[in-house]
């Protein structure tokens, strides 16, 4: 049975105020299943993922966070639209937790939607030993279903003695397609079934934590409708293809009613890498159903508070991601200095924006926005490789792919890129600060592919 999320619940604290304690520690994990040896990961308050964090729209959240670990950590609240010093970025934003430290975060959540909490110090490693959670912001009036789940989707890289493999960081994940496990996990645990009954509506909340892999999920006989990307709420409508894709970072929030035969099982299938798919795990439907008669139909999420872009009077910029094995980079900026490929990959680097290689979170900014004017970017992937690309403290329209238009216009902070794809992106900028631009495979953040976009 696939593993449901621990609610953690907040203490006790004024009206419109929600308030959370995290603490990082390590732990271990069951996550090659009961039968199997625990493995050493890092946790919050033990767990891997970290507590369910619910909160409504529009209220306080105050979260309380004590680092245990032997080395400096940050939370970045990844998607939501918080002031710029709450962001979680080390020495951008914030100096990092030290061994032993503890630092407040509070924010008020502007959004309805599913959101995630993790590391932006060392990412790379932090986040791949098990440190992130989900955050849910309920809607002031939720849609009708019958169960509101949350699936985290995570890969593992397990060696042959059952521990996480060493080293993080290495040189072949960060210049191809970054750390790929061999061992995935629902919810922190090993993918065997998921009780359902016919007639039953799932809000199914869909989150990939992975450092690198992209999901790509097909549900046999089943017909699920999509109501939100990245916690912004889309037109419902069925995925292309048949298939949710998730690269990391990426949220889907579905709607599944449970339309299949009582007492019969249906697989659901991670199809992304064509000669790697596999069955993730089954719908199990008990021999009783639910009800006959399904509930009213009610799909459509309430819109959030986004400013609408002005494309006609948006200001226009293009950003190009390049490097990589495969890429055409022959020469970039790194520390204010010429360098060429072979100088990069020595240096542990293999990627570029706008030609300057990232060595930390502080340095000049590739684009100064001013606030509250409209902006179209033009995101090119000039490599060989996928590329879920993530804009902290702002949500932004997806316009076209290739120069065709998209069908929906979706709202997103995270969109994946395919190898030599053109994407146009149009935002207001709306919230000031120095905000993170990167690849959310977290060895290209590492090997350079992330940049700062100013808001003045």
């Amino acid at each position: 049975m696939a593993a449901a999320l621990r609610p953690l619940t907040a203490s006790g604290a004024r009206p419109g105020l929600r308030e959370y304690q995290l603490t990082l520690t390590p732990a271990e994990a069951k996550l090659l299943g009961p039968e199997h040896p625990a493995v050493p990961v890092w946790s919050y308050n033990g767990q891997v993922p970290g507590p369910l964090l619910r909160v409504r729209q529009g209220e306080r959240l105050r979260v309380v966070v004590e680092n245990r670990l032997t080395e400096e950590t940050t939370v970045h609240w990844h998607g939501l639209r918080v002031p710029n010093d709450q962001d979680g970025v080390p020495h951008l934003t914030q100096e990092p937790i030290a061994p032993g430290g503890r630092h407040v975060y509070e924010f008020v959540c502007p959004d309805a939607g599913t959101f995630w909490y993790h590391p932006h110090q060392r990412s790379h490693e932090q986040v791949g030993r098990g440190l992130y959670g989900a955050l849910v912001v309920e809607e002031s009036a939720p849609i009708a279903v019958d169960r509101d789940v949350v699936w985290i989707l995570d890969d593992w890289r397990i060696d042959r003695s059952g521990q996480l493999a060493e080293p993080f960081g290495h040189r072949h994940d960060i210049a191809h397609a970054g750390r790929l496990g061999n061992a995935i996990t629902l919810n922190g645990e090993r993918l065997l079934e998921f009780p359902v009954r016919r007639g039953e509506r799932i809000r199914l909340r869909l989150l990939n934590a992975a450092n690198a892999r992209i999901f790509a999920l097909s549900f046999l006989q089943h017909d699920p409708i999509v109501i939100a990307y990245d916690g912004q709420p889309v037109t419902p409508h069925r995925p292309e293809g048949g298939r949710i894709v998730l690269g990391p970072a990426m949220r889907a929030d579905l709607l599944l009613t449970a339309s299949g035969e009582s007492g019969q099982r249906y697989p659901v299938h991670d199809t992304f890498y064509p000669h790697a798919a596999y069955e993730l795990l089954e719908l199990v439907y008990a021999d009783v159903p639910l009800r006959d008669v399904p509930l009213p139909a009610s799909f459509e999420l309430p819109p959030n508070p986004l400013q609408e872009p002005d494309l006609q009077a948006a200001e226009r910029h293009q950003i190009r991601f390049q490097g990589g094995m495969h890429g055409e980079l022959r020469q970039a900026i790194m520390d204010g200095k010429p360098v060429d490929i072979r100088q990069m990959l020595h240096a542990g680097k293999a990627w570029a924006v706008n030609g300057v290689v990232a060595t930390g979170h502080v340095h000049e900014p590739i684009l100064t926005l001013r606030r509250n004017r409209s902006y179209l970017l033009q995101l090119v992937n000039d490599t060989a490789w996928h590329h879920p690309i993530h804009l902290h403290g702002h949500s932004f329209r997806v316009l076209s792919r290739n120069g065709v238009p998209t069908a929906h216009r979706e709202w997103r902070d995270t969109v994946l890129m395919a190898p030599r794809e053109e994407v146009e992106i149009a935002l207001v900028a709306d919230n000031p600060g120095d905000w993170m631009f990167h690849c959310h495979i977290l060895d290209h953040q590492l090997g350079g592919m992330m940049a700062v976009i100013r808001v003045v």
